[in-house]
């Protein structure tokens, strides 16, 4: 239905890459969904043999920094290919893209010591990293209450703390650590540092697994009892961890709301495949109006989600960050999740609730994203100072 007129300017090579991840998807993947959705020793197998299938095939870490194995430098460039890496929930430990964001901070702020032991292990898929950064009994968003401490003592980090809700805890090799490095009279934006801490140290201890709405994703509880681990494993310059962490959550932010409008998609298909199913066409699913209505509604919420992240896209490929944009891009991705996937379920009927289909994986998902990398009220509370702010200044918004 897209006209030539509607139609982007990608590369053409990466107009082939999501040409064949999506071939890949539809035909290795999505087949196996249900086997993976187990969460076992069988289905770790099964998504460790796609993964090297993806990796024969040349599909793994497509967003890599191109001097380490990558293939798309443009962020709005790759927003083709993480839609249909999105797609499934399963596609982003198959393919690699969830490490993308931490390739580009290891290559970006790391050092010759950083990039040998953490950065080209990962290129070559033997190291898998998670972030830690919130603590138990404290807000996420809230860095001022970062308890975790490190000091420098005779060339080592000596770290103590904990930290939870950490993706790939149950898998990952390393963890980079935001650490309090100042002293607690000490400003903030010095007093946080980012720190990598490789999984097998002393004192570094995976204490519980963490499901979320019943579901196990990975996620984690960590400890760190006296972990020391040499000064090089410093990210960036000390004090700069609230930098380093708002340039993750930038870049973080836009792969996520790319990778959720995969998802998003994904819906919409299904809504459409119930309808002219026996079973729609029996019911006469495609004559009703407010059936018709879902559609619009998750087709509406897709279109302006992918608009805003090419937006948030931009700004970030021209190092130059729009806070307004990737924020609200990310409101908008989660938002044409949360439609589409209620919409199909409502389609579904009790089927989308089971097992029988992936759309109560994917709203699981969907609730998530109002949560994950920013809940909703500290996002919209954020844009909407900033916005009122730019009035105090300003008497016309440009959008331009």
């Amino acid at each position: 239905m897209t006209g030539q007129w509607q139609k982007t300017n990608h590369a053409s090579s990466t107009k082939t890459l999501a040409g064949k991840v999506k071939a890949f998807v539809d035909e290795a993947i999505i087949p196996n969904e249900s086997k993976l959705a187990m969460r076992d020793q069988r289905s770790l197998q099964l998504q460790m043999e796609l993964s090297q299938s993806a990796r024969q095939a040349g599909l793994c870490n497509l967003f890599y920094p191109l001097s380490h194995s990558g293939k798309i430098a443009s962020l709005e460039d790759y927003l083709i290919v993480a839609e249909q890496e999105g797609r499934t929930e399963f596609s982003q430990d198959i393919f690699g893209s969830h490490t993308a964001l931490d390739a580009h901070m290891l290559l970006r702020f790391g050092n010759e010591t950083i990039s040998r032991q953490f950065l080209e292990p990962m290129v070559s898929g033997i190291a898998i990293p998670c972030y830690g950064m919130t603590e138990p009994g404290h807000s996420g968003s809230i860095p001022s209450l970062i308890s975790t401490a490190a000091s420098l003592s005779k060339g080592r980090w000596r770290i103590n703390g904990r930290k939870w809700f950490i993706s790939n805890a149950d898998r990952a090799t390393f963890m980079t650590v935001l650490a309090r490095t100042g002293s607690e009279d000490m400003p903030i934006h010095h007093a946080l540092s980012m720190i990598i801490v490789p999984a097998d140290t002393a004192g570094f201890k995976m204490e519980r697994q963490l499901t979320m709405m019943g579901h196990s994703y990975g996620q984690g509880e960590v400890s760190l009892t006296d972990v020391q681990v040499p000064e090089q494993y410093l990210l960036g310059i000390c004090g700069n961890g609230i930098e380093l962490m708002n340039k993750r959550l930038s870049l973080g932010r836009v792969l996520r709301a790319m990778n959720w409008i995969g998802l998003a998609q994904r819906c919409l298909d299904l809504m459409g495949a119930r309808i002219h199913s026996v079973r729609g066409k029996f019911s006469r699913l495609a004559d009703k109006q407010l059936v018709r209505q879902h559609m619009v509604n998750a087709y509406h919420a897709i279109a302006g989600a992918r608009e805003l992240i090419r937006v948030a896209a931009r700004s970030v490929d021209a190092q130059a960050p729009d806070d307004i944009a990737i924020n609200v891009a990310k409101l908008a991705a989660s938002r044409a999740l949360c439609i589409a996937s209620d919409s199909a379920i409502q389609l579904y009927g009790a089927e989308g609730l089971s097992d029988l289909t992936p759309l109560f994986g994917i709203s699981r998902i969907a609730r998530s994203s109002r949560i994950l990398d920013g809940n909703d009220e500290s996002l919209i509370s954020s844009v909407g100072r900033r916005l009122i702010n730019f009035y105090e200044r300003e008497k016309v918004y440009s959008f331009d």
